[in-house]
């Protein structure tokens, strides 16, 4: 009977149950474990599907080599389907009604001694893990993981194709862009001393499919930029859900992805609620305000308010001293529902310190006034006018922070997200969406000197005549974010589709007219034959795959993932050229001096 079986498996290794007793099957996997039970040595066999009980008798002629298959080894297993008895049934998996007496067995790809165990939940260093990923890659999280992935990824194909997009593939070898990172650069062997770029996005090339006459485009894009790791961010490279549409105003944009991206966190949301559509929008100058960030994680129902009226000329001198030597300095509140305790307001000076800060000044209510030095410094009239605004009571209390907001909104808005978190206020299992809109158009570097605060390909809200009539740092855009939970998911806007419009926004951020035209002639010549108004956005895929999959780390959500350094343990990436390829490419290295250490000086 087993000659006209399949040479390797019959059944998956999670498909097996109680109706199957009495054939006969072939499975083929991982040894997962292996456990002795005096006469009966039991070995869980794996593979991509789940796990099936395999056992033999150590009397059995084929004992031996069962014994000597280390964990990992890939076995082809022969075997009867028995029933177990109702004691040993495990119902913690699909499989665990049956085993399977083991009758033939060879052993595909034998395993040496692991540098990591896959079975169990035991943690590893990011270097090993990255270094063996394909052992990594094996254990249950990581498989989890990966096919939620591929399954995040057809959901939005099949969703943004029902939408009427069409997928289209951009270069990889292209031009530098000024997207706001370093590019990775390409030597062109054929033009010695000229360099492609691997695209940082494909923003160009979307805008020239809409210009070309293509309505609706998306692809899942990968991107790369030269930028250093975060938790969110993998170094090196990324894949966004990348899209335009042509005439589309910014509520057109907001409508039509809001179900392509809602709709995927509902269908993986496994129980968790999903902010229904649409989206709440929220002013950028009111995000900063509210939550001291343009990221605001909104199941934090802390909202900040401006309560520098309240200690201008007031008897905290510290407060009152910054605002009156500067305009721009701002008193933000923190309200603290239930956080009313010495005992916590302590904890919070102390975080506030560890980060940098001088402190994190503080009132707390009780017995209906009051209480903390600052309360005292400024007085009762006024301490009641901060409770009022605040709608504090007995329990409660209000953290401050004071300073020009370019500055001190990160702060204040750190310190919500502590005290929202250490209370215990933030609500779970939801997926909190909004729209960050009304961005600056520009914005002022270190120097004083006026940059691009967002994408400088977007339409300037009032077009050409904001542009030349209006103070650049006044002038808004029509860019937005897509956020979730405090993770930015994209950046997007409308475009400026004007060739005289998109002269004259390079211009105000000090790039001369022969510049655009060399930097982005393509475009430019694109807009002189007619550009349809467009817009678009690109979520990113591995950040919306983090969050479903509840994870802290973007490189839990990636097959191959570079590590802090942007280094690929597992391939050897990057690795030194032999010195006949350089000559071909016309490159001489120019390496930094190694640094002399204290014994050599």
């Amino acid at each position: 009977m087993t000659d006209t079986m399949h040479p390797f498996r019959t059944h998956t290794c999670n498909e097996l149950r109680a109706d199957h007793v009495g054939e006969t099957v072939r499975l083929s996997g991982w040894v997962h474990r292996k456990r002795d039970h005096g006469n009966l040595l039991f070995v869980d066999l794996r593979d991509h599907f789940g796990l099936t009980q395999c056992v033999i008798d150590i009397s059995g002629e084929l004992f031996p080599v069962v014994e000597g298959a280390r964990p990992e080894s890939v076995l082809t297993i022969t075997g009867d389907v028995v029933k177990r008895s109702d004691e040993t049934i495990n119902k913690n998996i699909p499989t665990g009604e049956v085993e399977v007496r083991i009758r033939e067995i060879n052993v595909e790809g034998p395993a040496e001694v692991l540098p990591m165990q896959v079975a169990g939940d035991q943690e590893y260093g990011e270097d090993i893990r990255l270094r063996y990923r394909f052992l990594d890659l094996r254990r249950e999280k990581m498989q989890k993981n990966i096919k939620l992935r591929n399954g995040v990824i057809a959901s939005i194909r099949r969703r943004m194709t029902d939408a009427g997009f069409l997928e289209f593939q951009t270069p990889i070898l292209t031009a530098s862009s000024p997207e706001g990172a370093r590019d990775y650069l390409v030597p062109a062997r054929n033009h010695p001393g000229k360099f492609y770029a691997l695209p940082q996005a494909p923003q160009q090339f979307k805008q020239l499919l809409m210009v070309s006459g293509f309505d609706k485009y998306f692809q899942i894009a990968p991107c790369f930029r030269d930028e250093d790791a975060r938790a969110d961010r993998s170094p090196g490279e990324f894949y966004q859900l990348d899209f335009e549409m042509s005439f589309v105003t910014q509520e057109d944009v907001f409508r039509t992805i809001e179900p392509v991206i809602g709709g995927v966190f509902e269908e993986f949301a496994d129980g968790r609620k999903v902010t229904p559509a649409p989206f709440p929008e929220i002013p950028y100058a009111e995000a900063m305000a509210k939550y001291g960030s343009d990221k605001p994680d909104l199941r934090n129902p802390i909202e900040m308010q401006d309560v520098t009226e309240h200690f201008r000329g007031s008897g905290f001198k510290v407060f009152a001293g910054m605002i009156e030597k500067n305009d721009a300095v701002r008193v933000y509140a923190i309200p603290a529902k239930t956080g009313g305790s010495r005992a916590f307001c302590d904890r919070m000076n102390a975080w506030a310190q560890d980060q940098g800060q001088p402190g994190l000044g503080y009132i707390f209510f009780r017995d209906g006034e009051g209480a903390g030095p600052i309360a005292k410094n400024i007085g009762e009239e006024r301490t009641e006018a901060v409770r009022t605004q605040l709608d504090l009571t007995d329990g409660d209390a209000v953290f401050f922070a004071c300073g020009d907001p370019k500055d001190m909104a990160s702060f204040a808005g750190a310190a919500r997200m502590k005290a929202g978190t250490d209370l215990d206020l933030c609500s779970k299992d939801e997926f909190k969406f909004c729209w960050i809109v009304d961005y600056p158009m520009y914005e002022l570097d270190d120097d004083g000197k006026v940059e691009f605060s967002h994408n400088p390909f977007s339409m300037p809200q009032g077009g050409l005549d904001a542009l030349e009539n209006k103070d650049p740092l006044d002038i808004l855009a029509y860019q937005y974010d897509i956020v979730c939970n405090g993770v930015e998911l994209s950046s997007g806007a409308i475009r400026n589709h004007r060739a005289d419009i998109m002269i004259k926004a390079f211009d105000i951020a000090g790039y001369g007219q022969d510049v655009v035209e060399e930097k982005f002639g393509g475009m430019l010549r694109a807009f002189q034959y007619g550009a349809p108004p467009h817009g678009g956005s690109a979520p990113g895929i591995d950040r919306i795959v983090m969050l479903l999959a509840d994870e802290q780390n973007i490189r839990e959500v990636i097959a191959f993932p570079m590590n802090q350094q942007a280094e690929d343990l597992l391939m050897g990436a990057p690795t030194e050229v032999e010195a006949k390829r350089l000559k071909e490419l016309s490159i001489k290295l120019d390496l930094p001096k190694p640094k002399k250490t204290s014994t050599e000086d």
